[in-house]
C-alpha cells in the first residue's frame, strides 16, 4: 500500500458498514461511502472479490453487493457419501445440512460452499440447497481409469466422491483400462456438465506390489516427495557431529545410555539410562536434537509442518524429515556422537517424580537393543552376549524403576485400555502370509513410561517457565456421552463414579472391577467410546486419559512436529530468550489433522491388504465377536485371523431390525433376536472385495449372549399398584 496515503477500509469494516446500512448495495455506492479514490477502485474491487470468494460477501441478480448472513446463507465444506448424497458442514458449527445427490452433481467432496436450507428431509434433518460454490479444494484425484464405448473416464479411489470425472481421449496419456492414476482436474463439475481431468500420472496395475500405499497417498494429499530445495539442504548437512557443535553442551558420552525399539525400527529418538541415587533414582532421557539442524522457517521446517509427522505403513515409511536425518544426522544410531536433549530426572523411592533439568548435551549411543532382547535377558531367558554384559545392571535398574512408576501410575488413576495389537507378516509381492498378535513385554512398558516421565516434565518446564507451546490435551465425556454411558452400564448393574464430572481413576476402578466379567470386552469398548480424542493445543487442559494435570510431547522430534515445537520452546526459556508470537493454535489443529490423515490412511492400507489376503479364505469358518452394530448390519472381528468384516442386515434372519443406538444392539421386531456388541458368533467368509476393502460375511451360528451374572443384573422396579 505504499502508492496510497490511506490504506484500504478493511474487510472487518467493510462488513460494518453494510451491516449499518441494512441493505444490498451496489458497487459505486459503497465505493462512494467509503471514499474510495478512483485510482483506489481496481484494487478495491479486487478486495471484494476476495471476500466474495472466502464467503464473507456475495452479489445478487442485480450485481448488488449482500452479506451472506442476512440472505439467511451458511457457509460451508461439502461432505460427500459413497451412495451419491452429501451434507454442509457449516464453518460456524452446528447441526450438518443434508444435500441431495441432485445438488452435489455441481459439487466435489471437499469443495466450500453458500447454501440455504431449503426443507427439512424425511429423517427431519435440514435439507440444503447450494447458492454458490466459494472455492475448490480438489486439484488432482486419484482412481481407476476406464474406457467404454471410446468415452474415458476415472472413478476416484476415495468413495465421497461420488461422481465420474470424464477423461478426453488427448487428455488420456497412454492409461490403460482399470489402471490406476492421478488426473489433475481441467474443470469442476456443474448443474448440468460432469468435471473434466487430465492423467498426469499413470501408476500402474491395482493390484500391483505396494500399489495400495501409492493410493493411499494420492488419496489422503500425504506429501510424499521431498522438494528440491529440501533435499539441497538436507546435503549440505553434515554427517557427524562437527567440534563447533559441541559448545554450549554437556558431555554425556561417558554414560551408557542405550536406545531400546522394533527390530524393525529406523529411526532412533530416545535412549535411556537410569542408576539409583540414594534412597531413589536418576533416569536419563535423551532425546535427538533435531531443533539444532532443522531452524524456524528454513525448507526443511517448512516440510515437517507440512507433513505434520511420519506416516508408518506396513514394509513403508514415508518421514517427516529427509533420510540424512531422520535415518542418519539425528538418528540415534549406536556407536556414534549425537546431539540431543536431556531430560535428567530425580525420582523417589515411591515413583514420585522430583527435581528435574533440561540441557542440552552430546552422548554416544551403547548399543541398539531391542524389546525381545532385552526383556529375555531381564526375564532369564537368555543372557546378554560379552559385548552387552556391562549393561544389564542398568536395564535391571530401568525395570525396578518402571514397577515403581506403574504403581504409581495405577495410584495416580490412569486408564489402561487393554487391546491386541497385530502385525502382518508379508511375501516378496508385498502381500499378507499370515497375521499376528504382538505380545507387549515389560521392556515395551519401561520405555513407555520413560517417555511419559520426560513428557510431562516438559509439560511442566512450559508451566513454570511461561513458555508458549503445544500441549497434547485429553479432554473427559461429554455430559451427553457421559449420560448414555451411564444408561448402558445401568442394564449391566454397573456405575460410573465421580458424578457429572468423573475423573480418570473413576473409569480406571471400573474397568478393573469389570475385568473378570465375560463381557468385559462389550463395557470396555463403549467406555472407550465415551472419550474424545486426543489433540494438540496451546491452552492445557490435562490429559483425561493419562491422569495429568499437564501433558505434552517431547520425546520424538524426528517423526512429529508438535515436539519439535517444544524442544525449541524449552531451548528458548534455557536461554532465557524473549518468548516469540506464534499462531500456537492453528499449529496445534494443523498437527491434529496431519495425525489424523496419517491414521485414516494406513487404516485404508491395513483394509486393502487385509481384503486381498481374505480372497484365499473365502468359504472358510471362523468364531469371533461382534465388534460393532449399525443400522446395516454387524460388524464381526475374526479370532484367529485378526481381520473385520460385515454381517449384512439382511443376512441376520427373515425380520426387521432396527439400530438401538443407547443399547448397542440391532434387535428383530418380530422374533426379538438381538446382536449386541460383544456377542460371540459363528460366521463364514463369503466376499473379499478389494475394489472398496470390504469384507462379507454370513452367520453360521446364533450369536451367545454374554449375561451378567444375576447378583450383578439391575433390580426390576416395583409397579405401584
Amino acid at each position: 500500500m505504499a502508492n496510497y496515503g490511506q490504506p484500504l477500509p478493511s474487510r472487518e469494516f467493510i462488513i460494518q458498514v453494510l451491516e449499518q446500512e441494512g441493505r444490498p448495495m451496489s458497487f459505486g455506492a459503497i465505493a462512494g461511502l467509503l471514499s474510495i479514490r478512483e485510482d483506489e477502485l481496481p484494487l478495491f474491487q479486487r478486495r471484494l472479490g476476495a471476500m466474495a470468494r472466502d464467503g464473507q460477501l456475495m452479489q445478487n441478480r442485480r450485481d448488488e453487493w449482500c452479506l451472506p448472513t442476512k440472505l439467511d446463507l451458511i457457509r460451508g465444506r461439502i461432505e460427500g457419501h459413497p451412495d451419491g448424497f452429501g451434507f454442509v458442514v457449516p464453518d460456524e458449527g452446528g447441526e450438518d445440512m443434508f444435500l441431495s445427490p441432485k445438488e452435489m452433481h455441481q459439487v466435489l467432496h471437499g469443495d466450500r460452499v453458500l447454501a440455504r436450507v431449503s426443507g427439512v428431509d424425511r429423517r427431519g434433518r435440514p435439507e440444503g440447497k447450494i447458492i454458490e460454490v466459494l472455492e475448490h479444494t480438489l486439484t488432482k484425484v486419484v482412481g481407476r481409469y476406464y474406457e467404454e464405448h471410446g468415452v474415458g473416464f476415472l472413478v476416484a479411489e476415495n468413495r465421497r466422491i461420488n461422481q465420474d470425472i470424464l477423461i478426453p481421449r488427448e487428455y488420456a496419456a497412454n492409461a490403460k483400462s482399470a489402471q490406476v492414476v492421478t488426473v489433475e482436474l481441467v474443470s469442476w463439475p456443474s448443474k448440468h456438465s460432469e468435471a473434466i481431468g487430465r492423467v498426469v500420472e499413470v501408476l500402474g496395475d491395482f493390484t500391483g506390489p505396494g500399489m495400495e500405499i501409492e493410493i493411499a497417498l494420492r488419496k489422503h494429499d500425504l506429501p510424499h516427495i521431498f522438494p528440491d530445495e529440501v533435499e539441497a539442504q538436507a546435503k549440505k548437512l553434515p554427517k557427524k557431529v562437527l567440534k563447533k557443535d559441541w559448545e554450549g553442551r554437556e558431555d554425556v558420552t561417558q554414560i551408557p545410555l542405550v536406545t531400546i525399539d522394533s527390530e524393525t525400527a529406523r529411526d532412533f529418538d530416545d535412549a535411556v539410562y537410569c542408576e539409583k541415587s540414594g534412597r531413589g533414582w536418576r533416569l536419563l532421557v535423551a532425546i535427538a536434537d533435531v531443533s539444532h539442524y532443522v531452524m524456524p522457517g528454513d525448507a526443511l521446517d517448512g516440510e515437517a509442518y507440512d507433513r505434520g509427522n511420519s506416516v508408518y505403513f506396513p514394509r513403508r515409511v514415508i518421514p517427516m524429515l529427509p533420510e540424512a536425518l531422520s535415518n542418519g544426522l539425528c538418528s540415534l544410531n549406536p556407536q556414534v556422537e549425537r546431539l540431543c536433549m536431556v531430560c535428567d530426572m530425580k525420582i523417589n523411592a515411591r515413583g514420585e517424580l522430583g527435581d528435574y533439568r533440561f540441557y542440552p548435551a552430546v552422548m554416544f549411543s551403547h548399543a541398539r537393543l531391542t524389546y525381545t532382547q532385552v526383556w529375555d535377558w531381564l526375564s532369564g531367558v537368555e543372557k546378554p552376549g560379552k559385548e552387552h554384559k556391562a549393561l544389564l545392571p542398568h536395564l535391571q535398574n530401568l525395570h525396578e524403576l518402571y514397577q515403581l512408576l506403574l504403581k504409581n501410575r495405577q495410584k495416580r488413576g490412569a486408564i489402561d485400555f487393554e487391546s491386541v495389537e497385530t502385525r502382518m507378516l508379508f511375501d516378496d509381492q508385498g502381500k499378507i502370509t499370515r497375521i499376528e498378535p504382538v505380545l507387549r513385554n515389560d521392556a515395551h512398558k519401561l520405555i513407555e513410561e520413560c517417555m511419559l516421565a520426560a513428557n510431562t516434565c516438559a509439560a511442566d518446564y512450559l508451566i513454570q517457565n511461561k513458555r508458549p507451546g503445544l500441549y497434547r490435551v485429553h479432554e473427559g465425556p461429554t455430559p451427553e456421552k457421559l449420560q448414555a454411558l451411564r444408561g448402558f452400564l445401568g442394564e449391566f448393574g454397573l456405575q460410573l463414579e465421580g458424578g457429572d464430572e468423573p475423573q480418570a481413576r473413576d473409569y480406571a476402578a471400573l474397568l478393573e472391577k469389570i475385568k473378570p466379567r465375560p463381557d468385559a470386552q462389550l463395557l470396555q469398548t463403549v467406555m472407550l467410546r465415551s472419550l474424545k480424542q486426543a489433540m494438540y493445543s496451546p491452552d492445557n487442559a490435562g490429559h483425561f486419559g493419562l491422569a495429568y494435570d499437564h501433558y505434552t510431547h517431547f520425546t520424538s522430534p524426528i517423526r512429529r512436529y508438535p515436539d519439535l515445537m517444544v524442544h525449541r520452546a524449552i531451548k528458548a526459556g534455557l536461554n532465557k530468550e524473549k518468548p516469540g508470537k506464534l499462531p500456537l493454535a492453528e499449529i496445534g489443529m494443523h498437527c491434529s489433522l496431519t495425525e489424523r490423515r496419517a491414521d485414516e490412511a494406513t487404516r485404508d492400507v491395513e483394509a486393502w491388504l487385509k481384503t486381498y489376503y481374505m480372497r484365499d479364505h473365502i468359504g472358510n469358518v471362523y468364531t469371533g465377536t461382534v465388534s460393532a452394530a449399525t443400522s446395516f448390519g454387524i460388524f464381526v472381528a475374526l479370532d484367529e485371523v485378526f481381520v473385520e468384516g460385515l454381517v449384512h442386515v439382511t443376512e441376520l434372519g427373515q425380520d426387521y431390525f432396527h439400530y438401538d443406538q443407547g443399547k448397542h444392539w440391532l434387535i428383530g421386531e418380530r422374533t426379538g433376536k438381538r446382536f449386541r456388541l460383544g456377542d460371540r458368533v459363528t460366521v463364514k467368509v463369503v466376499r473379499a472385495d478389494i475394489e472398496t476393502s470390504k469384507i462379507d460375511f454370513t452367520l453360521v451360528d446364533e450369536p451367545v449372549r454374554i449375561e451378567p451374572a444375576e447378583s450383578e443384573k439391575p433390580a426390576r422396579k416395583r409397579k405401584n399398584k
